[in-house]
Protein backbone atom coordinates (compact mmCIF):
# COMPACT_ATOMS: atom_id res chain seq x y z
CA UNK A 1 0.00 0.00 0.00
CA UNK A 2 1.46 3.36 -1.05
CA UNK A 3 2.40 5.80 1.69
CA UNK A 4 0.29 8.96 1.81
CA UNK A 5 1.93 12.01 0.19
CA UNK A 6 3.87 14.25 2.55
CA UNK A 7 2.05 17.48 3.34
CA UNK A 8 4.02 20.62 2.48
CA UNK A 9 3.70 24.36 2.93
CA UNK A 10 5.94 26.45 0.67
CA UNK A 11 8.22 23.45 0.25
CA UNK A 12 8.57 22.61 3.97
CA UNK A 13 7.55 19.04 4.86
CA UNK A 14 5.12 19.05 7.77
CA UNK A 15 5.56 16.83 10.83
CA UNK A 16 2.98 14.15 11.66
CA UNK A 17 -0.17 15.61 13.18
CA UNK A 18 0.51 19.14 11.88
CA UNK A 19 -1.96 20.59 9.37
CA UNK A 20 -1.36 23.20 6.73
CA UNK A 21 -3.53 25.53 8.80
CA UNK A 22 -1.19 25.06 11.78
CA UNK A 23 1.82 25.94 9.62
CA UNK A 24 0.18 29.04 8.20
CA UNK A 25 -0.70 30.04 11.76
CA UNK A 26 3.01 29.77 12.64
CA UNK A 27 3.99 31.96 9.70
CA UNK A 28 1.30 34.48 10.62
CA UNK A 29 2.62 34.45 14.17
CA UNK A 30 6.12 35.17 12.83
CA UNK A 31 4.82 38.20 10.93
CA UNK A 32 2.72 39.67 13.72
CA UNK A 33 5.08 38.94 16.61
CA UNK A 34 8.03 40.52 14.80
CA UNK A 35 5.92 43.54 13.85
CA UNK A 36 4.94 43.94 17.50
CA UNK A 37 8.46 43.34 18.80
CA UNK A 38 9.88 45.86 16.30
CA UNK A 39 7.22 48.55 16.72
CA UNK A 40 7.60 49.50 20.35
CA UNK A 41 11.42 49.83 20.45
CA UNK A 42 11.29 51.75 17.15
CA UNK A 43 8.75 54.16 18.58
CA UNK A 44 10.62 54.73 21.87
CA UNK A 45 12.43 57.90 20.72
CA UNK A 46 9.08 59.46 19.82
CA UNK A 47 7.65 58.57 23.25
CA UNK A 48 10.69 60.02 25.03
CA UNK A 49 10.43 63.26 23.05
CA UNK A 50 6.67 63.78 22.72
CA UNK A 51 5.27 62.25 25.91
CA UNK A 52 8.05 62.61 28.49
CA UNK A 53 10.21 65.41 27.06
CA UNK A 54 13.51 63.59 27.71
CA UNK A 55 16.42 65.69 26.32
CA UNK A 56 18.24 64.23 23.33
CA UNK A 57 21.55 64.30 25.20
CA UNK A 58 20.37 61.51 27.52
CA UNK A 59 18.04 59.52 25.25
CA UNK A 60 20.73 56.98 24.36
CA UNK A 61 21.23 56.06 28.00
CA UNK A 62 17.47 55.98 28.58
CA UNK A 63 16.94 53.63 25.64
CA UNK A 64 19.74 51.45 27.00
CA UNK A 65 18.13 51.32 30.45
CA UNK A 66 14.75 50.43 28.94
CA UNK A 67 16.35 47.61 26.97
CA UNK A 68 18.31 46.42 30.00
CA UNK A 69 15.21 46.26 32.21
CA UNK A 70 13.15 44.44 29.59
CA UNK A 71 15.85 41.90 28.89
CA UNK A 72 16.49 41.28 32.59
CA UNK A 73 12.81 40.35 32.90
CA UNK A 74 13.18 38.13 29.85
CA UNK A 75 16.20 36.36 31.31
CA UNK A 76 14.27 35.57 34.47
CA UNK A 77 11.39 34.10 32.47
CA UNK A 78 12.68 32.64 29.22
CA UNK A 79 13.84 29.21 30.30
CA UNK A 80 10.62 28.81 32.28
CA UNK A 81 8.57 29.59 29.18
CA UNK A 82 10.30 26.77 27.35
CA UNK A 83 9.74 24.35 30.19
CA UNK A 84 6.10 25.40 30.60
CA UNK A 85 5.57 24.94 26.87
CA UNK A 86 6.94 21.41 27.08
CA UNK A 87 4.46 20.67 29.85
CA UNK A 88 1.32 22.57 28.83
CA UNK A 89 1.74 23.08 25.10
CA UNK A 90 3.02 25.88 22.88
CA UNK A 91 -0.34 27.54 22.16
CA UNK A 92 -0.95 28.67 25.75
CA UNK A 93 2.44 30.39 25.98
CA UNK A 94 1.94 32.13 22.62
CA UNK A 95 -1.43 33.51 23.73
CA UNK A 96 -0.05 34.68 27.08
CA UNK A 97 2.82 36.41 25.28
CA UNK A 98 0.43 38.23 22.96
CA UNK A 99 -1.70 39.43 25.89
CA UNK A 100 1.34 40.79 27.75
CA UNK A 101 2.56 42.59 24.63
CA UNK A 102 -0.90 44.10 24.11
CA UNK A 103 -1.00 45.39 27.70
CA UNK A 104 2.49 46.90 27.49
CA UNK A 105 1.75 48.55 24.14
CA UNK A 106 -1.61 50.01 25.18
CA UNK A 107 -0.24 51.61 28.36
CA UNK A 108 3.19 52.72 27.07
CA UNK A 109 2.22 56.23 25.83
CA UNK A 110 0.32 56.92 29.07
CA UNK A 111 3.43 56.63 31.26
CA UNK A 112 3.92 59.72 33.42
CA UNK A 113 7.64 59.27 34.01
CA UNK A 114 10.62 57.13 33.07
CA UNK A 115 10.12 54.74 36.00
CA UNK A 116 6.61 53.83 34.82
CA UNK A 117 7.92 53.53 31.27
CA UNK A 118 10.52 51.03 32.47
CA UNK A 119 7.85 48.99 34.30
CA UNK A 120 5.71 48.84 31.16
CA UNK A 121 8.75 47.89 29.09
CA UNK A 122 9.23 44.98 31.50
CA UNK A 123 5.62 43.84 30.95
CA UNK A 124 6.16 44.06 27.20
CA UNK A 125 9.49 42.24 27.55
CA UNK A 126 7.82 39.32 29.32
CA UNK A 127 5.48 38.99 26.36
CA UNK A 128 8.34 39.22 23.88
CA UNK A 129 10.17 36.47 25.77
CA UNK A 130 7.23 34.13 25.34
CA UNK A 131 6.85 34.90 21.63
CA UNK A 132 10.56 34.57 20.86
CA UNK A 133 10.88 31.26 22.69
CA UNK A 134 7.79 29.79 21.05
CA UNK A 135 8.56 31.02 17.53
CA UNK A 136 11.92 29.22 17.58
CA UNK A 137 10.45 26.07 19.10
CA UNK A 138 7.33 25.79 16.94
CA UNK A 139 9.36 26.35 13.75
CA UNK A 140 11.11 23.07 14.58
CA UNK A 141 8.07 21.21 15.96
CA UNK A 142 5.96 21.71 12.85
CA UNK A 143 8.33 20.25 10.21
CA UNK A 144 10.30 17.11 9.52
CA UNK A 145 14.02 17.06 10.29
CA UNK A 146 15.10 17.56 6.69
CA UNK A 147 13.06 20.78 6.46
CA UNK A 148 14.30 22.53 9.60
CA UNK A 149 16.54 24.93 7.71
CA UNK A 150 13.72 25.68 5.29
CA UNK A 151 11.34 26.23 8.21
CA UNK A 152 13.70 28.78 9.73
CA UNK A 153 14.08 30.41 6.34
CA UNK A 154 10.31 30.71 5.99
CA UNK A 155 9.84 32.10 9.48
CA UNK A 156 12.67 34.51 8.69
CA UNK A 157 10.86 35.68 5.56
CA UNK A 158 7.57 36.20 7.36
CA UNK A 159 9.36 37.81 10.30
CA UNK A 160 10.95 40.16 7.79
CA UNK A 161 7.51 41.05 6.48
CA UNK A 162 6.49 41.87 10.05
CA UNK A 163 9.53 44.06 10.60
CA UNK A 164 8.85 45.93 7.35
CA UNK A 165 5.21 46.45 8.38
CA UNK A 166 6.39 47.80 11.73
CA UNK A 167 8.86 50.35 10.38
CA UNK A 168 7.00 51.37 7.22
CA UNK A 169 3.42 51.34 8.51
CA UNK A 170 3.05 51.16 12.29
CA UNK A 171 5.71 53.70 13.27
CA UNK A 172 4.13 56.16 10.81
CA UNK A 173 0.75 55.99 12.53
CA UNK A 174 1.46 58.95 14.88
CA UNK A 175 2.34 61.22 11.93
CA UNK A 176 -0.70 60.00 9.96
CA UNK A 177 -3.02 60.67 12.89
CA UNK A 178 -1.45 64.07 13.50
CA UNK A 179 -2.26 64.86 9.87
CA UNK A 180 -5.92 64.21 10.60
CA UNK A 181 -5.93 67.01 13.16
CA UNK A 182 -5.01 65.30 16.44
CA UNK A 183 -2.41 66.75 18.78
CA UNK A 184 0.97 64.98 18.90
CA UNK A 185 0.18 63.41 22.29
CA UNK A 186 -3.34 62.30 21.33
CA UNK A 187 -2.12 60.92 17.99
CA UNK A 188 0.62 58.93 19.69
CA UNK A 189 -1.71 57.43 22.28
CA UNK A 190 -4.35 56.50 19.72
CA UNK A 191 -1.69 54.86 17.51
CA UNK A 192 -0.51 52.65 20.35
CA UNK A 193 -4.07 51.71 21.32
CA UNK A 194 -4.84 50.68 17.73
CA UNK A 195 -1.74 48.48 17.63
CA UNK A 196 -2.69 46.89 20.97
CA UNK A 197 -6.20 46.14 19.69
CA UNK A 198 -4.68 44.41 16.66
CA UNK A 199 -2.49 42.28 18.94
CA UNK A 200 -5.53 41.12 20.91
CA UNK A 201 -7.35 40.16 17.72
CA UNK A 202 -4.39 38.11 16.49
CA UNK A 203 -4.03 36.43 19.91
CA UNK A 204 -7.55 35.05 19.57
CA UNK A 205 -6.93 33.84 16.03
CA UNK A 206 -3.70 32.07 17.01
CA UNK A 207 -5.45 30.31 19.89
CA UNK A 208 -7.89 28.87 17.34
CA UNK A 209 -5.36 27.91 14.65
CA UNK A 210 -2.13 26.77 16.35
CA UNK A 211 -1.83 23.05 17.15
CA UNK A 212 -3.04 22.09 20.62
CA UNK A 213 -1.04 18.85 20.64
CA UNK A 214 1.70 18.52 23.27
CA UNK A 215 5.05 17.47 21.85
CA UNK A 216 6.24 15.09 24.56
CA UNK A 217 4.48 13.04 27.19
CA UNK A 218 7.81 12.67 28.97
CA UNK A 219 8.05 16.44 29.37
CA UNK A 220 4.59 16.49 30.93
CA UNK A 221 5.82 14.29 33.76
CA UNK A 222 9.19 15.99 34.24
CA UNK A 223 9.46 18.66 36.98
CA UNK A 224 9.97 22.19 35.64
CA UNK A 225 13.32 22.81 37.42
CA UNK A 226 14.72 19.66 35.85
CA UNK A 227 13.65 20.74 32.38
CA UNK A 228 15.37 24.10 32.88
CA UNK A 229 18.53 22.40 34.15
CA UNK A 230 18.50 20.08 31.15
CA UNK A 231 18.36 23.05 28.79
CA UNK A 232 21.42 24.58 30.45
CA UNK A 233 23.29 21.26 30.73
CA UNK A 234 22.97 20.72 26.99
CA UNK A 235 25.60 23.44 26.53
CA UNK A 236 28.24 20.76 27.15
CA UNK A 237 27.68 19.86 23.50
CA UNK A 238 29.92 22.12 21.34
CA UNK A 239 27.14 22.64 18.80
CA UNK A 240 24.66 23.70 21.47
CA UNK A 241 27.24 26.03 23.04
CA UNK A 242 27.91 27.66 19.66
CA UNK A 243 24.19 28.06 19.01
CA UNK A 244 23.65 29.67 22.42
CA UNK A 245 26.56 32.05 21.79
CA UNK A 246 25.23 32.92 18.32
CA UNK A 247 21.83 33.65 19.82
CA UNK A 248 23.49 36.05 22.30
CA UNK A 249 24.60 38.17 19.34
CA UNK A 250 21.81 37.57 16.82
CA UNK A 251 18.91 38.69 19.00
CA UNK A 252 20.89 41.71 20.13
CA UNK A 253 21.47 42.62 16.49
CA UNK A 254 17.72 42.95 15.86
CA UNK A 255 17.27 45.04 19.02
CA UNK A 256 20.15 47.33 18.05
CA UNK A 257 18.64 47.95 14.61
CA UNK A 258 15.12 48.79 15.75
CA UNK A 259 16.18 50.79 18.83
CA UNK A 260 19.43 52.58 18.15
CA UNK A 261 19.27 53.05 14.39
CA UNK A 262 15.87 54.67 14.86
CA UNK A 263 17.24 56.82 17.69
CA UNK A 264 20.31 57.83 15.67
CA UNK A 265 18.29 58.93 12.64
CA UNK A 266 15.56 60.60 14.73
CA UNK A 267 18.07 62.60 16.77
CA UNK A 268 19.90 63.76 13.65
CA UNK A 269 16.69 64.61 11.78
CA UNK A 270 15.33 66.77 14.61
CA UNK A 271 18.58 68.45 15.68
CA UNK A 272 20.29 68.93 12.30
CA UNK A 273 17.38 69.04 9.83
CA UNK A 274 14.69 70.66 11.98
CA UNK A 275 12.06 67.93 11.52
CA UNK A 276 9.28 67.30 14.01
CA UNK A 277 9.48 64.17 16.14
CA UNK A 278 6.77 62.40 14.12
CA UNK A 279 8.47 63.33 10.82
CA UNK A 280 11.83 62.14 12.13
CA UNK A 281 10.29 58.84 13.26
CA UNK A 282 8.81 58.31 9.79
CA UNK A 283 12.18 59.08 8.16
CA UNK A 284 13.91 56.61 10.49
CA UNK A 285 11.27 54.03 9.65
CA UNK A 286 12.09 54.38 5.95
CA UNK A 287 15.80 53.70 6.52
CA UNK A 288 15.21 50.81 8.90
CA UNK A 289 12.62 49.55 6.41
CA UNK A 290 15.37 49.18 3.81
CA UNK A 291 17.35 47.04 6.25
CA UNK A 292 14.37 44.84 7.07
CA UNK A 293 13.37 44.46 3.42
CA UNK A 294 16.86 43.19 2.60
CA UNK A 295 16.60 40.82 5.56
CA UNK A 296 13.26 39.61 4.19
CA UNK A 297 14.77 38.86 0.78
CA UNK A 298 17.85 37.13 2.20
CA UNK A 299 16.06 34.89 4.71
CA UNK A 300 15.28 32.10 2.19
CA UNK A 301 18.91 32.06 1.08
CA UNK A 302 20.19 31.27 4.57
CA UNK A 303 17.36 28.77 5.11
CA UNK A 304 18.39 27.02 1.89
CA UNK A 305 22.06 27.02 2.88
CA UNK A 306 21.15 25.60 6.30
CA UNK A 307 19.92 22.39 4.66
CA UNK A 308 22.94 22.09 2.34
CA UNK A 309 26.08 22.77 4.37
CA UNK A 310 27.26 21.96 7.91
CA UNK A 311 25.18 24.22 10.13
CA UNK A 312 28.07 25.11 12.42
CA UNK A 313 30.01 26.43 9.40
CA UNK A 314 27.02 28.50 8.34
CA UNK A 315 26.79 30.00 11.84
CA UNK A 316 30.45 31.07 11.61
CA UNK A 317 29.85 32.64 8.20
CA UNK A 318 26.71 34.43 9.43
CA UNK A 319 28.44 35.89 12.48
CA UNK A 320 31.36 37.13 10.37
CA UNK A 321 28.98 38.81 7.90
CA UNK A 322 27.04 40.45 10.73
CA UNK A 323 30.23 41.70 12.39
CA UNK A 324 31.43 43.39 9.18
CA UNK A 325 28.00 44.96 8.67
CA UNK A 326 27.76 46.44 12.15
CA UNK A 327 31.33 47.70 12.21
CA UNK A 328 30.70 49.50 8.90
CA UNK A 329 28.60 52.06 10.82
CA UNK A 330 31.91 53.65 11.86
CA UNK A 331 32.09 55.02 8.31
CA UNK A 332 28.72 56.83 8.48
CA UNK A 333 28.77 60.62 8.96
CA UNK A 334 25.27 61.56 7.74
CA UNK A 335 22.61 59.03 8.84
CA UNK A 336 20.18 60.50 6.30
CA UNK A 337 22.63 60.15 3.42
CA UNK A 338 23.33 57.41 0.89
CA UNK A 339 26.07 55.90 3.02
CA UNK A 340 23.57 54.95 5.72
CA UNK A 341 21.38 53.26 3.11
CA UNK A 342 24.31 51.07 2.06
CA UNK A 343 25.06 50.24 5.69
CA UNK A 344 21.36 49.44 6.23
CA UNK A 345 21.55 46.93 3.37
CA UNK A 346 24.63 45.25 4.89
CA UNK A 347 23.02 45.18 8.32
CA UNK A 348 19.88 43.56 6.89
CA UNK A 349 21.98 40.73 5.48
CA UNK A 350 23.97 40.28 8.70
CA UNK A 351 20.93 40.48 10.96
CA UNK A 352 18.91 37.80 9.17
CA UNK A 353 21.99 35.60 8.75
CA UNK A 354 22.46 35.45 12.50
CA UNK A 355 18.79 34.95 13.32
CA UNK A 356 18.11 32.14 10.82
CA UNK A 357 21.25 30.03 11.37
CA UNK A 358 21.58 29.56 15.13
CA UNK A 359 18.23 27.81 15.64
CA UNK A 360 18.64 24.96 13.13
CA UNK A 361 22.06 24.16 14.63
CA UNK A 362 20.46 23.84 18.06
CA UNK A 363 17.61 21.73 16.70
CA UNK A 364 19.97 19.15 15.22
CA UNK A 365 21.82 18.80 18.54
CA UNK A 366 18.98 18.31 21.07
CA UNK A 367 16.27 15.63 21.62
CA UNK A 368 12.62 16.53 21.07
CA UNK A 369 11.57 15.99 24.69
CA UNK A 370 13.72 18.91 25.94
CA UNK A 371 13.51 21.05 22.82
CA UNK A 372 11.26 23.61 24.50
CA UNK A 373 13.68 24.00 27.41
CA UNK A 374 16.66 24.16 25.05
CA UNK A 375 15.08 26.88 22.96
CA UNK A 376 14.04 28.69 26.13
CA UNK A 377 17.69 28.84 27.19
CA UNK A 378 18.64 29.71 23.60
CA UNK A 379 16.34 32.72 23.67
CA UNK A 380 17.53 33.51 27.20
CA UNK A 381 21.03 33.86 25.77
CA UNK A 382 19.59 36.26 23.20
CA UNK A 383 17.98 38.25 25.99
CA UNK A 384 21.30 38.45 27.83
CA UNK A 385 22.91 39.73 24.65
CA UNK A 386 20.28 42.41 24.19
CA UNK A 387 20.59 43.44 27.84
CA UNK A 388 24.38 43.75 27.85
CA UNK A 389 24.79 45.25 24.40
CA UNK A 390 21.87 47.68 24.90
CA UNK A 391 23.18 48.92 28.25
CA UNK A 392 26.77 49.33 27.10
CA UNK A 393 25.71 50.61 23.70
CA UNK A 394 23.39 53.21 25.23
CA UNK A 395 26.20 54.68 27.30
CA UNK A 396 28.55 54.72 24.29
CA UNK A 397 25.81 56.36 22.20
CA UNK A 398 25.68 59.34 24.57
CA UNK A 399 29.36 59.53 25.57
CA UNK A 400 31.19 58.50 22.39
CA UNK A 401 29.22 58.37 19.11
CA UNK A 402 25.92 57.02 17.76
CA UNK A 403 27.72 54.08 16.13
CA UNK A 404 28.74 52.82 19.60
CA UNK A 405 25.99 50.19 20.01
CA UNK A 406 26.71 48.81 16.53
CA UNK A 407 30.42 48.54 17.27
CA UNK A 408 29.69 46.54 20.43
CA UNK A 409 27.47 44.16 18.41
CA UNK A 410 30.14 43.82 15.72
CA UNK A 411 32.89 42.95 18.18
CA UNK A 412 30.62 40.38 19.85
CA UNK A 413 29.95 38.81 16.46
CA UNK A 414 33.68 38.49 15.78
CA UNK A 415 34.15 36.71 19.11
CA UNK A 416 31.38 34.20 18.33
CA UNK A 417 32.82 33.58 14.86
CA UNK A 418 36.18 32.86 16.50
CA UNK A 419 34.50 30.41 18.91
CA UNK A 420 32.86 28.69 15.96
CA UNK A 421 36.18 28.25 14.19
CA UNK A 422 37.57 26.60 17.33
CA UNK A 423 34.72 24.10 17.91
CA UNK A 424 33.25 23.47 14.45
CA UNK A 425 35.15 20.22 13.86
CA UNK A 426 33.87 18.84 17.17
CA UNK A 427 30.20 19.42 16.34
CA UNK A 428 28.48 16.09 15.56
CA UNK A 429 24.74 16.13 14.69
CA UNK A 430 22.72 14.21 17.27
CA UNK A 431 21.46 11.59 14.82
CA UNK A 432 25.02 10.76 13.74
CA UNK A 433 26.22 10.66 17.35
CA UNK A 434 23.41 8.26 18.30
CA UNK A 435 24.29 5.96 15.41
CA UNK A 436 27.95 6.00 16.42
CA UNK A 437 27.09 5.05 20.02
CA UNK A 438 24.85 2.21 18.82
CA UNK A 439 27.72 0.84 16.69
CA UNK A 440 30.14 0.75 19.63
CA UNK A 441 30.72 -2.73 21.16
CA UNK A 442 29.13 -3.27 24.59
CA UNK A 443 31.38 -3.06 27.65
Amino acid sequence: MAAPPTRRVLGAQLADGITKGNMWALLSMATVSTAVISFLPSAQPHILTTILGVPESSQGTTVGVLGFAAELAMILSLAWYGALADRFGRRLIVTAGMLLCAAGTALFPFAGNTAVLIALRVVFGLGVAALNAMLSTIAIDYVRTRSRGKSYGLTGVFSGVGAVIAVLVLVKLPRTLEGSGLSPVAATRLAFLLVAAGILLVAGLLWLTLSSVKVSETAERTPLPRLVREGVALARDPGVALSYAASFVARADLAIVVSFMTLWISDYATSERGMTSAEALAKAGAVVGVSQTVALLCAPVFGWLGDRMPRQNLVVLAQALAAVAYLSTLLVEDPLGGGMMLVAVLIGVGEIAGITTAGPLLAQQVPAEVRGAAFGVHTLCGAAGIMIISALGGVLYDTWRPAGPFVVAGVAGLLVAALGLVVRRRVVPRAEADLAREAMPAG
